[in-house]
């Protein structure tokens, strides 16, 4: 949908007018839960756009009653408070020389439930950003692909209150999705590999993308045809984990990574099988322990030094285990790299956008 607002929605009723008894979820009404969250991402994404106002009334527009849904008070301050958070994510993107000049947001009700006065709606949110032509080497637009879960309370006179929203997805915060404001509690602990610094622009380090052992565009090419729509011939574990490094290894192996199935070494093998796999094709950590003893990869200093191929992973809260795995799939002119990735299933994503979405998280970047 394009760039409308909570306020402008002309939503249907419920079919449950003042009733007393447990109100239903109609077609009509699954449709303005749909709507309802349209509006509500994209909102979020129109807070990221260059030149987007900065003192919009979010909590008013939220607060109004549409034809038939209201917007929780205390949701309506949450998302305000998302929006000046957001703006904080488009400012760090502007000084790392980011920016978006359009975007565009769809939802789809995946199913809904009724549970007396309370109805749940799982909904997938799909967006797009164009990206603005600063450096003039940009890829056109990144994009993702979002879980979301709405829980609305049912009114008196038989119309709905939308009261909550959480994200489902395991991966990295999208790059609509707010900087929480109290990051949680962290640890100190040993890393076994050293972090990488996330300053732009870094110094150079060059790689050899074809004529090697490894095909780079292969690994590019496979990565951005099953970003979304994943290979069937391999098992997913986005319900048991995260299918963030299965992917990552999946794109490995296409451009060149042979399996390794016997090693005298802990973490040494790396594998994939018709029933099972080793812990180091699925495994954040495990993938990092595999590539260090198999020196199938060596550490940058900076993450802006990758290339095509070449593997990012996140530690989110700082606390010594990584967590997230991505590759990168695009790198531009200007020396910026633009990964792609499972769990919140993202295509071309620029490091800069993970930098400004997670400014106080730990970062490694490896040479594949």
């Amino acid at each position: 949908m394009g760039a409308i607002t909570l306020s402008a929605l002309l939503l249907p009723l419920s079919a449950a007018h003042a009733t007393a008894t447990a109100p239903r979820v109609t077609a009509s009404t699954a449709d303005a839960f749909g709507r309802v969250a349209d509006a509500v991402f994209t909102d979020r994404t129109a807070a990221l756009l260059d030149g987007a106002p900065t003192a919009r009334t979010a909590a008013t527009a939220l607060k109004a009653t549409t034809a038939g849904i209201r917007v929780s008070d205390t949701l309506a301050r949450t998302e305000s408070a998302a929006r000046s958070s957001l703006h904080g994510t488009r400012s760090r993107l502007a000084a790392l020389g980011e920016a978006y000049s359009a975007a565009d947001t769809r939802v789809a009700v995946n199913r809904t439930r009724v549970t007396g006065q309370r109805a749940t709606a799982w909904v997938t949110e799909t967006t797009t950003l164009t990206y603005r032509r600063i450096r003039g080497d940009e890829p056109p637009t990144t994009g993702f692909r979002a879980h979301h879960v709405l829980t609305f309370a049912a009114r008196p006179d038989g119309t709905w209150k939308l009261t909550g929203e959480h994200s489902t997805d395991k991966g990295p915060r999208q790059v609509n999705e707010p900087v929480p404001t109290t990051p949680r509690r962290t640890t100190t602990a040993a890393v076994d590999a050293p972090r990488a610094a996330t300053t732009y622009p870094a110094p150079a380090a060059a790689k050899t993308l074809t004529g090697g052992p490894y095909d780079y565009a292969a690994m590019a090419t496979y990565a951005e045809t099953y970003w979304k729509n994943y290979n069937p011939a391999y098992r997913s574990f986005n319900s048991v984990g995260g299918d963030c490094t299965n992917y990552v290894s999946q794109s490995l192996k296409a451009g060149g990574w042979t399996p390794v199935t016997d090693s005298d070494e802990d973490y040494g093998t790396w594998n994939y099988g018709p029933t099972t796999q080793t812990d180091t094709w699925v495994g954040v950590n495990e993938w990092s322990w595999f590539t260090q003893t198999a020196r199938r990869s060596t550490a940058l200093a900076n993450v802006y030094q990758m290339d095509v191929g070449d593997v990012m992973q996140m530690d989110f809260d700082k606390d010594g285990s990584k967590d997230h795995s991505m590759i990168t799939s695009y790198r531009s002119a200007g020396g910026v790299p633009y990964v792609t990735y499972h769990d919140t299933d993202t295509y071309r994503r620029s490091v800069s956008s993970l930098i400004a979405s997670y400014p106080n998280a730990a970062y490694y970047a490896y040479r594949t």
